[in-house]
């Protein structure tokens, strides 16, 4: 194992943390988060850990889908901070060993963009074609909608012309063409801008609706005739303006679809993708206390190029959708985690932190933290979850989980000193309200969940093998146990996991091993020696879990 292979892939073994610079920390007091406020936070996500920041939209907004509806994609939003402020968060992140990436959300605009201005005026407007028209009444799309508690159809009728256009998302959020070369070259021309400001990649919002071509005429599909073609082309230029750079992909699809947009065994599209269907399968797992759902997600994983990477996670910024379950099995997990119809949105996800999910259960949420950081792949986390912070019912749908980050047990959680009306979103109360969880009394207590993910942190970084090697699942007569060997070269892991209440003794035998190996744990002290046939049997606590690296006599590796 050459620990320096790391330093090349950087992505397949870093940690992402999610922030909405709106919500994160608000320094000049006017009760909107800023980056000069994240710049002042920058210490703590150094300490925590973090090695890539990922920044939702900072760009001038029209405020309908907080942020995703952009007016200028060249801009800062200024309630936030100008381009001086987001330099000097990118250069303080580096210092502090952390790369920059932010949402690229070039699938559509505001309808207060200019070119949606100009091009809904006139047919003759030049940026016309920069948005999917339709001279007809459309037909009934309202199973197309992404957010049917909003809108009816995907076509909404524009009485300056009398046509109708395209929007998959809200009617204010029309489609952009990628179809229109023109397009393509100003989606170029925004990357090429924020990565010579610092960036190192994006992460790019909604990427099958980029590059689908439904809703457009014939003559413009054709000039469009592989979409992969220009996602490709996307990577080249990302690589030959930044060799180091990533797309990190939102494509929820199953497996087989997915593998498409890495570009297939030769890796040249997506870097990475989020990997929603084990993170659905993760959740029935816990609802039934049964790993199989888990394991076998794991399992049907496609192969992918050595240079592309999955992106887990067990939280997110929208709402945590169970929409690749059966609706028995999204039964079963709203019964678990959302019972409540206010807890639920669209029928098929879930608006609600993990936390509280888990009734606030300490064994429960460590023990799905360390599972988090055990999945072989790149772990993401959002901003607050490191403390367990909980959710606003109240905000309704993606917005619950969107709340200021809870620094301190002072007013508004010491995110603002401006009043509480003047707040950019309520901050959460009871249980979890900043009195109970928040940074500054975690920061300074050894047994905190934030002392506990410093340490899942510092041990999934010292165990590379877990974002670049093979997995493999342990076989072992318990069905709410997970175990899995994580190999790499000569280091291997296993990792157990209890998703039951009950303590079990876990045997198992660790292929290609024997009495000069011993499994060491790397959570806390202690060691189990092996059998000559590499057998042992492992004690675990009800939702208990254990790291534990198999040394050989002549490891030189640091434990």
């Amino acid at each position: 194992m050459r620990i320096t292979d790391t330093a090349d892939l950087w992505w397949k073994n870093a940690v992402v943390y999610c922030l909405d610079v709106e919500t994160f920390m608000d320094w000049n007091g006017d009760g909107v988060g800023d980056l000069q406020g994240l710049a002042q936070r920058m210490d703590h996500l150094a300490d925590l850990g973090v090695t890539c920041l990922w920044l939702m939209p900072f760009y001038p907004t029209a405020g309908r889908d907080d942020g995703y509806d952009i007016t200028d994609y060249y801009g800062v939003d200024p309630r936030l901070g100008d381009h001086g402020d987001l330099v000097e968060v990118i250069r303080t992140a580096n210092d502090r060993g952390m790369r920059v990436i932010a949402d690229l959300v070039v699938n559509h605009t505001s309808d207060q963009h200019p070119w949606f201005r100009s091009a809904k005026e006139s047919k003759d407007s030049p940026y016309r074609d920069f948005y999917v028209w339709r001279d007809d009444e459309p037909p009934d799309t309202s199973d197309q909608v992404v957010f049917p508690d909003a809108e009816g159809g995907i076509w909404t009728h524009s009485p300056e012309t009398g046509e109708w256009y395209l929007h998959r998302f809200y009617s204010e959020q029309p489609d952009l063409n990628v179809a229109n070369p023109k397009v393509r070259d100003e989606i170029a021309k925004i990357m090429g801008f924020w990565l010579q400001l610092g960036l190192s990649g994006f992460r790019v919002d909604a990427v099958p609706f980029l590059l689908e071509t439904a809703g457009m005429d014939d003559d413009s599909a054709a000039r469009f005739p592989d979409p992969h073609a220009y996602l490709r082309a996307l990577r080249a230029f990302l690589g030959r303006r930044t060799g180091s750079g990533v797309l990190l992909g939102e494509v929820n699809l199953p497996f087989e679809d997915q593998v498409r947009f890495f570009g297939g065994q030769d890796g040249d599209e997506l870097t990475m993708q989020f990997d929603f269907n084990t993170m659905q399968q993760t959740y029935l797992s816990l609802a039934r206390g049964d790993a199989g759902p888990l394991a076998a997600s794991l399992a049907a994983r496609p192969e992918i190029s050595p240079d592309s990477q999955w992106g887990t996670f067990v939280r997110n910024h929208d709402e945590l959708t169970l929409d690749k379950l059966t609706e028995d099995e999204r039964a079963e997990v709203f019964a678990a985690f959302g019972p409540e119809p206010r807890m639920q949105v669209y029928d098929r996800g879930l608006i609600r932190r993990l936390p509280p999910m888990l009734s606030g259960d300490p064994r429960r949420v460590r023990m799905v933290y360390s599972l988090l950081f055990a999945l072989p792949g790149t772990p993401v986390l959002f901003y607050g979850e490191e403390i367990g912070m909980g959710e606003d019912l109240s905000a309704g749908s993606r917005l619950s989980v969107r709340t200021p980050m809870q620094w301190s047990g002072g007013v508004n959680g010491g995110f603002s000193h401006a009043t509480a009306d003047e707040l950019t979103r309520p901050v959460v109360d009871g249980g979890f309200g900043p009195e109970f969880v928040n940074v500054a009394d975690q920061r300074r207590d050894p047994d905190s969940l934030l002392s506990f993910m410093k340490l899942l942190v510092r041990r999934y970084r010292e165990s590379p093998e877990l974002g670049w090697g093979e997995f493999a699942v342990l076989d072992q007569p318990h069905p709410a146990v997970l175990a899995l060997l994580c190999t790499w070269d000569d280091a291997a892991l296993v990792t157990l996991h209890n998703l039951g209440p009950d303590p079990r003794a876990v045997p198992l035998t660790v292929p290609g091993c024997d009495s000069g190996h011993r499994l060491e744990d790397l959570l806390t002290s202690g060691s189990t020696p092996l059998g000559d046939d590499g057998a042992a049997e492992v004690a675990l606590e009800g939702y208990g879990y254990r790291w534990l690296r198999v040394v050989g006599e002549d490891s030189r590796r640091l434990l």
